[in-house]
């Protein structure tokens, strides 16, 4: 059974900062892209940052400088790293394990979710 399993959200004042993690089970992150998105009230689910299977990040260009992904294949974990909080960050934190197999078919799994909170 695959299992995603997000911790590290909470409350945190504006310019404060957060660390999320994502452990993972029942499969090998490291042939996975993973990713961290997020869904605020009312909007969309958007991503904020995702590192490939060989290390390339990408991030929205709302975190850029703020935000940093990175990822433990040992621990088949991965990290959101995320400084210089402000109010509009505010939103469930997803975490993401993406891959297209060798027939091309998508796999793809979710974590439950994290809140997020900035505000004073």
């Amino acid at each position: 059974q695959v299992q995603l399993v997000e911790s590290g959200g909470g409350l945190v004042e504006p310019g404060g900062s957060l660390r999320l993690s994502c452990a993972a089970s029942g499969i090998i992150s490291s042939i996975y892209v993973m990713g961290w998105y997020r869904q605020a009230p009312g909007k969309q689910r958007e991503l904020v940052a995702s590192i490939s299977t060989g290390g390339r990040l990408n991030y929205a260009d709302s975190v850029k400088g703020r935000f940093t992904i990175s990822r433990d294949n040992a621990e088949n974990t991965v990290y959101l790293q995320m400084n210089s909080l402000k109010a509009e960050d505010t939103a469930v934190y997803y975490c993401n394990a993406d891959r297209t197999t060798s027939n091309g078919a998508r796999v793809s799994f979710w974590g439950q979710g994290t809140q997020v909170t900035v505000s004073s």
